[in-house]
């Protein structure tokens, strides 16, 4: 007699050879009733020849390509869209970009106002951000602040304004249902902002509270230091906010600051969602209707400062080093723009492709994260950077691998693979820059206010394939000269400076072994603070400033 433990090994057996050999039922067949056990056998269905060769099988893994390499795909087919086919007009010369849509009852509303942090007062930095903050959270000139927020939420409207370096921008996601009434809340907080004062003041203490914790992570320090070096101290690209400049924001300056920045004469709306165009645009002359015009903002000033190459170190006790290096780049619409963002890709961008990821991490060990970046500015170049953080004791020996990476670049061509997979992977990817019709038409609304050329997305694809490995090569000879480049440590001296213990590299490999010292910066001022230098760092000359950014750098 078998036993219920004999038995139920082969009934689990059996249980997934059927699962194995039969498909799974579709919504259709599971709904229709199962065939009685008095009718003939003929009365049940059979799946039909066609469908045969689409059922999960057992051994349908020898259809699939011995070797990835050896898979294929079909040619990638995109066309992106054209600007002008979602451009309109308001009677009054404001341009809409509308992107209409009726897969959610859902409308989403933009506002970009051209302006930033470089409208700010040299003795205000993040007087703009503020601004854009307040005008969310301020109230109206006839709403409180905590009645405004409480409309909204009934409404279930999502309404904010935020500040960049360049640009302000208010937003609002609705539902369809909703619309007139969020319309008119979101347009009156946006033309009648109350920077309601009680809200300031718990703005600003929480700022404040922030501040004070400045110094207390490694990856700030590097990122605002690294911002001085390469733009110096006056530059708005570097200013931080402080406790000065908050205690100098007033309801009085804020209204001041919004009524330069927010106003139809600076200002490029877009639109998505379940709406009708021409009735959208109603609606949007409605609003604006009235709204006093103002003159456009300027363009951001190009940085002055000029950085002295070489060593710079911050103190901090750290385990791992933390580093950065590079040197001002070119702009957007520099001939050789393709060709520097597929050399970056090959050099530091491309992740576990790329030369640096392969080298000092996979080959060597030294880092967990590391990697490149090459951005090209719209007004004035932008940056390289090379990036990495790793133990002290390794630090040189990674930034000497860096440099060598660098210099292989210049001194020969890379190979046809590493240009091959460099291509295809802005190619490929190029379809996700218009992955929804939100980030299509920002990039619309960005195009317009940078002046970029309007074939630029229909050709961008063209003119990447036509970069060559000589192409490459050049600009990493422009571009990557170790010796034109600042390096920024954020670390213990005393154990980054002798190297590694093996002695391939340490830090008087660099500039014979010179460096800046910088001091650490009083979190509410941002200045240096007074601290008692290593006994072997090199002292600023009288009269000279005790970080980089000043005038004795320039």
């Amino acid at each position: 007699m078998k036993t219920i433990a004999s038995i139920l090994p082969a009934l689990a057996a059996a249980f997934l050879v059927g699962c194995a050999s039969k498909p799974a039922p579709s919504a259709a067949a599971a709904a229709e009733p199962a065939a009685r056990p008095s009718e003939p056998a003929a009365a049940v269905a059979k799946p039909a020849a066609k469908d045969a060769d689409v059922r999960w099988t057992a051994d349908r893994s020898v259809m699939l390509p011995k070797r990835p390499e050896d898979l294929a795909f079909r040619p990638l087919d995109f066309t992106p869209p054209k600007a002008k086919d979602f451009r309109r007009t308001l009677p009054d010369g404001t341009p809409v970009y509308m992107a209409p849509s009726k897969e959610f009852p859902l409308v989403n509303l933009a506002l970009t106002f051209k302006g930033g942090a470089y409208l700010d007062p040299n003795e205000v930095p993040g007087l703009t951000a503020v601004m854009a903050a307040m005008a969310r959270t301020g109230g109206t000139a006839t709403v409180a602040p905590a009645d405004l927020d409480e409309r909204f939420d009934f409404l279930a409207t999502n309404a904010g304004v935020g500040a960049s370096g360049n640009t302000v921008v208010a937003s609002m996601n609705t539902l369809k249902s909703n619309l007139d009434e969020s319309m008119r809340l979101f347009f009156d907080m946006l033309r009648n902002p109350g920077f309601d004062q009680a809200r300031l003041d718990i703005m600003r203490g929480q700022a404040v509270e922030g501040m004070k914790q400045r110094n207390d992570d490694a990856g700030s320090i590097l990122g605002r230091e690294w911002r001085y070096i390469m733009y110096g101290e006056d530059s708005f690209e570097s200013q931080q906010a402080t406790k000065d400049g908050w205690d100098a924001i007033t309801p009085e300056r804020l209204r001041a600051q919004h009524a330069r920045i927010v106003h139809p004469g600076n200002v490029i709306i877009s639109v998505t969602g379940d709406f009708d165009p021409d009735d959208m645009l109603k609606r949007l002359a409605a609003a604006m209707d009235g709204w006093k015009r103002g003159d456009m903002a300027p363009n951001p000033p190009a940085p002055t400062h000029s950085f002295k190459p070489g060593v710079y170190h911050v103190g901090k006790d750290i385990p791992q080093g933390k580093v950065r290096l590079g040197r001002r780049s070119m702009q957007r619409d520099d001939p050789d723009y393709y060709a520097a963002e597929v050399m970056n890709e090959i050099l530091g961008g491309g992740g576990f492709t790329s030369r640096l990821m392969k080298n000092i991490r996979s080959n060597e060990g030294l880092a967990y994260s590391v990697g490149s970046q090459f951005g090209a500015g719209v007004y004035y170049p932008g940056q390289f950077t090379g990036a990495f953080e790793s133990k002290n004791g390794t630090v040189a020996l990674a930034i000497k691998l860096m440099r060598d990476e660098f210099r292989r670049m210049q001194e020969a061509p890379v190979t046809a693979e590493e240009l091959d997979v460099a291509k295809k992977s802005f190619v490929e990817a190029f379809p996700g820059q218009f992955s929804s019709k939100d980030a299509t038409l920002g990039l619309f609304v960005s195009d317009e206010w940078t002046g970029r050329d309007p074939e630029f997305w229909q050709n961008y694809r063209a003119n990447i394939q036509k970069v060559t490995a000589e192409d490459v090569q050049r600009v990493a000879r422009k571009y990557l000269n170790f010796d034109d480049m600042a390096v920024l440590v954020v670390g213990k001296w005393d154990e980054i400076a002798p190297g590694d213990a093996t002695g391939r590299a340490s830090m008087k490999d660099f500039w014979k072994g010179e460096r800046t010292e910088v001091p650490l910066r009083d979190p509410l001022t941002m200045k240096p603070m007074d601290a008692q230098a290593p006994a072997d760092a090199p002292r600023p000359a009288p009269g000279a400033p005790s970080a980089p950014g000043g005038a004795g750098l320039r």
